[in-house]
């Protein structure tokens, strides 16, 4: 089972979209800046919301869509009903990007250094599949999928921005990218990680390598609205298809607080 199917067999009208670089999406002109900024990829959110004519959503999300989501909660209020968040608070600031972090920790991280570089962007362009499934594995180890989820998910890879997209995210992350000037205001707003009052429901991954599970605490002064915090034990960094119960029942919850 996955999340759609739980939350529509409840009667939620359910959009699972493909962020810019994946899936059908595409640019309409080969010379545009393949920009993927934080800021851009929750603009792009924001106007599919409005090409819906959906005023306000529920929205959950992991990791990049963690991130996004939370940008829409901070920036855009109005637009979001509550919120579910993976991972907690998800904002960038580029410049604390800039700090070490302890090298259990670096670790994990291991492919964004790898996309810093020339060699990187071309391996991940040659093995963009088998550098995907070694991903899945390392940051969810208790995960047994099989080849067909894998390759359910893996086709929205096989798009010609995958890899400028993705490359150019982890690169603006560590500052060694630039992004789009026009976008300079909201990514400054961003900077001072502004806090977030709706309604939310923060997850944790037992297992997740990239951020230690706990109660919260690191990022619960972010959260100034109706909230609740859960771990789910033996689960990794892919909450939502690990535990598409859970995740559709703290979807459930947050949009009753």
């Amino acid at each position: 089972m996955e999340v759609a199917p739980l939350l529509a067999a409840r009667g939620y009208r359910v959009i699972v979209p493909h962020l810019r670089g994946h899936g059908t999406t595409g640019f309409l002109s080969p010379g545009t800046f393949r920009n993927a900024q934080q800021s851009v990829i929750a603009l792009d959110i924001i106007a599919l919301l409005n090409a819906l004519k959906i005023e306000k959503a529920v929205f959950g999300g992991f990791d990049w869509g963690s991130r996004t989501a939370d940008i829409i909660a901070a920036l855009w209020p109005e637009r979001c009903k509550a919120l579910v968040s993976v991972t907690g608070y998800l904002i960038t600031n580029r410049e604390k990007n800039k700090l070490p972090l302890p090298p259990s920790a670096e670790w994990a991280w291991w492919y964004q250094y790898y996309f810093a570089t020339e060699r990187g962007a071309q391996g991940f362009e040659e093995y963009r599949h088998d550098f995907a499934k070694l991903i899945w594995r390392n940051v969810s180890p208790t995960w047994n999928f099989d080849d067909a989820t894998f390759d359910r998910t893996a086709a929205a890879f096989d798009n010609p921005d995958d890899v400028p997209i993705v490359v150019h995210n982890y690169r603006w992350r560590l500052g060694l990218a630039k992004g789009d000037p026009r976008y300079d205001r909201l990514e400054a707003r961003l900077a001072a990680a502004p806090g977030i009052a709706v309604p939310t429901i923060t997850l944790d991954g037992e297992l997740d390598p990239f951020t230690p599970a706990g109660d919260g605490a690191a990022y619960r002064d972010k959260f100034t609205g109706p909230y609740d915090h859960r771990t789910l034990k033996g689960i990794g960094h892919n909450v939502p298809q690990e535990a598409p119960e859970a995740f559709a029942e703290a979807v459930l919850d947050v949009d009753r607080f």
